[in-house]
This record gives structure tokens, sequence and C-alpha cells, in this order.
């Protein structure tokens, strides 16, 4: 079986677009995993599949699943990239569009390369991520192979654990981000992010994503550790997040407001490819 597709990134964070396929075991796990190998198939840290809109007020709904095949929630990098394309191909009067998704609806804008979406309301309760605690708090302790860490836990339509780091280019990721990920108290895993707060509008953002490992840049992961610091009276409300794959922005009034987040957007190329 044939697929179209485009392959895209949003500073880095690249990923692989197609329509929903009519055969449903090209979304089976291990077809996933193969084509997210670098070396033999396309390679990506998510793909992003395109399906007929459920709502009238939207263009499209879209599924994600990760690397290792596990379909997810939410996308930040994946709903800007969405959003681009479809611009691209002429939807979106005015650079506007609705995107539905498994975590509800996203509000668009596209402005040449730059695209920002509403990534709706942080929720810090820690039943939404899930993550076991017995009440809202922040930080959590949280034990990690012998130690304690402290974390901020927040969803953005997927989960987040939040690390403050004084050096994120020496945090320990490789080591400490699976165990994250997989930590009991997590019982769908979580996206591990570490932040270090250069200035009240910087902060270098590092996260070892759930399915994927750890990526150049994402955008959840931007807004979550926007939200998580910001909460504490730490940032301003509107903060550049430098990661390895280049810089987003994300602006964030405070708890209840709506979060963007915004940052180019790339078509790296299109193909084909038998499945």
């Amino acid at each position: 079986m044939r697929i179209d597709f485009t392959k895209m990134h949003g500073v880095g964070n690249d990923f692989v677009v197609f329509d929903e396929p009519a055969d449903p075991s090209v979304l089976q796990p291990e077809r996933l995993r193969a084509l997210a190998d670098r070396r033999t198939g396309i390679g990506f840290d998510q793909a992003l599949v395109l399906a007929r809109a459920r709502r009238p007020d939207t263009a499209v709904y879209y599924r994600i699943f990760n690397a290792d095949g596990d379909e997810v929630e939410q996308c930040g990098n994946g709903a800007r990239c969405i959003a681009a394309l479809l611009h691209h191909r002429g939807q979106g009067a005015g650079g506007t569009l609705a995107l539905d998704s498994p975590a509800g609806v996203i509000r668009a804008r596209v402005s040449g390369a730059q695209v920002s979406v509403d990534m709706g309301v942080p929720n810090f309760d820690p039943r939404s991520l899930p993550f076991e605690a017995p009440r809202e708090a922040d930080p959590y302790p949280l034990e990690v192979d012998g130690r304690r860490l402290e974390i901020g836990a927040v969803s953005l339509g997927n989960p987040h654990a939040v690390l403050a780091v004084a050096d994120v280019a020496a945090a320990p990721l490789a080591e400490l981000g699976p165990l994250i990920e997989r930590h009991p108290r997590f019982p769908k895993r979580v996206n591990a992010g570490f932040a270090e707060l250069a200035t009240k509008s910087e902060l270098r953002l590092r996260v070892y994503e759930r399915g994927a490992g750890e990526t150049l840049s994402c955008g959840t992961g931007a807004c979550a550790a926007v939200a998580v610091l910001r909460r504490r009276g730490l940032t301003e409300a509107r903060v550049t997040v430098v990661t390895r794959g280049g810089q987003l922005q994300v602006d964030w009034q405070g708890p209840g407001e709506h979060i963007w987040l915004t940052g180019p957007t790339e078509i790296s190329f299109e193909g084909h490819v038998e499945v």
C-alpha cells in the first residue's frame, strides 16, 4: 500500500504528515515504528494522521502517534505544522483555522512562517495527567532512582513533569528522563521537561518526550515549563523558550487563561512510501 506524506518540522521537532489510510493496519505500532526508524524508514518524532473533520467548525481531525507507535493526545508543534500545511494548501481564510484532536479543538493563526496555536487552559489537577497524588500541589516530591526530585505537573492535553535545573546543558536528561517518563506515579507515562530559567522572559528547555526520547524541541513541553514557572511567579507573561532546535514563544497571562504557542514551521520534503 502506498502512502503519500509530507515531512515537516517545528524548530527541529519533526513529523511525517499523511491522510488517514483506508487500511487501519498501517497504524499498528510495529508499522509506525518501522516508518519512524531514521536509518531504514522515514524518521520522525511523531506521525500526524489527518482525518475527515468531525465537527462543522473545524478543518480536520488529527491523530498523533509517537515514534514508538503509541497514540497520544496532543502535540503543540505538530498542531502548528498541520495548520501551516493546511494553510499552504489553501485552507484558512485570513490565516485562521480550527483543528480538532483527541484533546479537543485547537485554534491556529498563520502569519508568514510563524504559526500560533491556542493550547487551551493549563490543567494542574493531578488527575488530568493522570498523576498519583493525594491533592494538587507545587512542587511535588518524586523519588527517582534513590534520589528525591521536586517537579511541577501539568496537563496541556498531554501530561508533563517539569524539573527546574540550574544548567539545562548539564542536566542528566539521558539518565533521569526515561525514569521520570515511566515512573509508576504516571500511569500513562509522562513527558519530562528540564527547564533552566535564564531571565524572567527567557528559559532554556530540554524535553525527554514520552515514546520518542529527547527531541530537539517540544511545543507542549515549552507551554508546560512556562505554566509551572509562571505560576510560581518566576516569569513574565511572554517568554522566549530556547530549545536545541530553535526558539519558541509562549504567551500566558496566568491561571485560568489560555496559553499560546508561537514559532516557525517548515516543510522539509514530500514523498511516498510503500507499507
